[in-house]
């Protein structure tokens, strides 16, 4: 496919980004906001320094609903409106058909916080992807809880490749060291019946590999209140716990559950600063999503200066970014398995909210 240099824009047209989130239900909308509040002030933060060799940067903002089809949909209006660049996206099968149209059309994709190894199904020149792959942060994860001796875990799971592959993943990372894996269908159990299941299945812990709130909150609830189940660790590697809503629905109950967050132990002071303003700007504590979104729009500011006004908009180089993120220096190199440019790696922990004060978090492991 070839694309013609365009002809340099009037002094007050918009740089447009097509930005993509989860925004309504079925899709996570708490990830949705924090990601879209990250990518808006990374933007206003660009506009208040001058803009793009003097063009104003404009996020056009499109609703996934963790829809891959509406996503797929999302990219071909965008790239018609002229974008840019595409940024965003949280769920990974929802990423995934946004890269593979992406690059079909040739338009720049930044995805900020979806991790699914194989976003793209070959090599992908133009997609790039600021979040860990996944293999990365669950073997980690599986580390976690081999250091706290858990060896048999249970996991309660929903049809998705996303979850599919996470469940993969913990079970090669187990096994050498005697380890299982027990999958239990939230389709076929209720939270209940589930319970029943995972007190005769010899597990010391149940990982949480569906949906917030539906249908994880009533499993934690149910597990949380089933005598046989005392003392059973309850964890969620895809980071329900994260958000607010998550203790405001459970409270108590949702403390003490471990989950893979991608910050560092101390934020640098970009990132303490923009950590203020998003707190400002959401009315409560930003999540690593929040960042995600602001180093996003970083980044692309630094492609499209590099680029120029001029350029076609195939023309972006990932292997020359070298940006100071909020979470650290941000370089892309090319990563087997994963089809796309990859900042490797971002950092990972293992936190959990603090049951003697639900609003803190403690880390539990890094790698």
């Amino acid at each position: 496919m070839t694309t013609q240099a365009r002809p340099p824009r009037p002094d007050d047209e918009p740089l447009r980004i097509g930005a993509l989130a989860p925004l309504t239900p079925p899709g996570w909308t708490a990830a949705g906001r924090h990601l879209v509040a990250g990518l808006g002030l990374a933007a206003d933060e660009v506009n208040d320094a001058g803009g793009i060799a003097g063009h104003p940067l404009e996020l056009v903002i499109r609703d996934t609903a963790a829809d891959p089809d509406r996503a797929a949909a999302a990219v071909d209006e965008l790239a018609g409106l002229g974008v840019a660049a595409l940024a965003g996206e949280y769920h990974s099968v929802v990423a995934r058909a946004a890269a593979a149209r992406a690059d079909a059309l040739g338009v720049p994709f930044l995805c900020s916080s979806a991790v699914l190894d194989a976003l793209t199904d070959g090599p992908a020149d133009g997609v790039a992807r600021l979040a860990p792959a996944q293999s990365h942060g669950w073997r980690r994860y599986a580390d976690f809880l081999l250091g706290a001796g858990h060896r048999h875990v249970a996991v309660a799971t929903q049809p998705s490749v996303y979850w599919a592959s996470g469940t993969r993943l913990l079970h090669d990372r187990l096994a050498p060291h005697g380890g299982t894996v027990t999958e239990l269908d939230t389709g076929a159990l209720t939270p209940e019946t589930l319970c029943g299941a995972l007190a005769g299945s010899g597990a010391t812990a149940l990982l949480l590999l569906v949906g917030q709130p539906e249908p994880a909150v009533p499993i934690v609830r149910a597990v949380r209140r089933d005598p046989h189940l005392a003392g059973m660790l309850i964890g969620a590697p895809a980071g329900q716990p994260e958000f607010a809503e998550w203790a405001e629905l459970l409270g108590d109950d949702g403390a003490a559950i471990p989950f893979l967050r991608y910050l560092p132990e101390r934020l640098t002071p970009l990132g303490a600063r923009v950590g203020a303003a998003l707190r400002d700007r959401l009315g409560e504590e930003p999540s690593f999503v929040a960042f995600e979104g602001y180093d996003t729009v970083a980044v692309l500011a630094d492609v499209l200066r590099r680029r120029g006004a001029g350029a076609a908009r195939t023309d972006v180089a990932w292997a020359d970014v070298e940006v100071d993120g909020t979470r650290g220096p941000v370089r892309f190199s090319r990563v087997p398995e994963t089809g796309v440019w990859q900042w490797a790696w971002p950092p990972v922990q293992v936190v959990d909210r603090d049951p003697a004060e639900p609003g803190r978090f403690r880390v539990l492991h890094t790698g």
